[in-house]
């Protein structure tokens, strides 16, 4: 595979493959022991300070949540020597586990995402992987999808990181055959298993993408902080996010929403983390009302020229004509995963693309 530039979505990935060659998905439950409770405190079983977290942290009992998981075609949970690639694939504000599966659609009765999982791992696209949908929101009351600015349920998106790092990660490297493993903390072991996991999202998942992982601010509700909301929508920054920069090699972010810091703040995380981010892979339509200005457009000013040397391959793509929806997101979902891992072939020169491409109207 030689991928390096973006191109369109071909339309045929809509439809299924041939039953052997479909992958599965899975829902399965865990245990979560970092999350927001109902005194809007951070339970959990680390040693984070208060000032880190910017808010009292407390010991607690631990939430059982749910996840989806799609395994490739071939994927046998007793075959050992075979190891996958991960993608945790984040849903945006009003979604959960389930937006970026039966809110897409189906096609052939089965789920658009998984159709094109399918058909890029089938026709050679990619290398087969695991791709994990979480539920987004680390807090006692994660199944309440309402938007509501002064609740747990909203300020549960800004501390995902947590529970990403020491609950759902770890669990998912030791349920499935993964080629990352979380558990080894040596310098070779961070470095070698970032480059097996990658994170991306659709709207507040694209935020999360960009403040949780690269490194940006929380906010919480402004009656809280007392302060006013820069988006007028409830919300305003609180502390910025220590990053995920160590986990993850590959981050994209899809119409991400206002709340996105901005471009010399992400930036600076990438350049100030230590290690490369060999992928970034930013998206939206130029007509998402929602999305384009105040997120998009915030997110890349001055990122590239922040993160410097640290940031190798740097997507911009912008989406003629389109809108806040699975039109813009599954085109990014085709080109990030060709994109990252080793769909690539090795290049001393990393990609610096800035491009406009027409959306495929699924």
């Amino acid at each position: 595979m030689n991928n390096s530039n973006v191109v369109m979505l071909p339309y045929e990935y809509k439809r299924a493959v041939e039953q052997g060659r479909r992958g599965t998905l899975t829902e399965v439950s865990y245990d979560v022991r970092n999350y927001i409770n109902q005194s809007r405190q951070l339970v959990t079983n680390q040693n984070i300070s208060k000032n880190e977290a910017g808010r009292d942290t407390v010991s607690g009992s631990a939430i059982r949540k749910k996840c989806n998981v799609y395994l490739p075609a071939g994927y046998n949970k007793n075959q050992k020597d075979k190891k996958y690639d991960v993608l945790y694939l984040l849903h945006g504000v009003g979604g959960n586990s389930y937006e970026w599966l039966s809110d897409n659609g189906r096609t052939d009765n089965q789920y658009n995402i998984c159709n094109l999982l399918d058909n890029m791992i089938a026709k050679g696209d990619i290398n087969p992987l695991i791709v994990v949908f979480p539920e987004g929101r680390s807090s006692h009351d994660w199944t309440d999808r309402s938007f509501n600015a002064d609740g747990t349920n909203m300020l549960g998106f800004y501390y995902f990181d947590y529970e990403m790092r020491y609950d759902l990660i770890p669990f998912i490297e030791s349920e499935f055959n993964t080629k990352a493993d979380i558990r080894d903390k040596s310098q070779n072991g961070v470095a070698n298993n970032r480059l097996h996991r990658a994170i991306a999202g659709l709207s507040m998942g694209g935020m999360q993408t960009l403040n949780m992982a690269l490194g940006g601010y929380r906010c919480d509700s402004s009656v809280v902080t007392g302060k006013k909301s820069e988006w007028n929508n409830g919300l305003s920054q609180t502390v910025k996010a220590p990053g995920m920069l160590d986990l993850f090699a590959f981050a994209g972010g899809f119409s991400n929403a206002p709340t996105s810091s901005d471009g010399k703040i992400l930036g600076g995380s990438i350049a100030s983390s230590g290690r490369p981010l060999n992928v970034l892979y930013l998206t939206c339509g130029d007509a998402d009302s929602i999305a384009y200005r105040d997120g998009y457009l915030r997110a890349v000013n001055n990122l590239s020229s922040t993160a410097g040397n640290n940031l190798k391959d740097d997507y911009r793509v912008l989406v003629k004509s389109g809108d806040h929806d699975f039109n813009v997101w599954n085109n990014a979902a085709y080109n990030f995963l060709r994109l990252s891992f080793e769909n690539v072939m090795p290049h001393s020169n990393p990609y610096k693309v800035i491009t406009t491409i027409n959306g495929r109207n699924w």
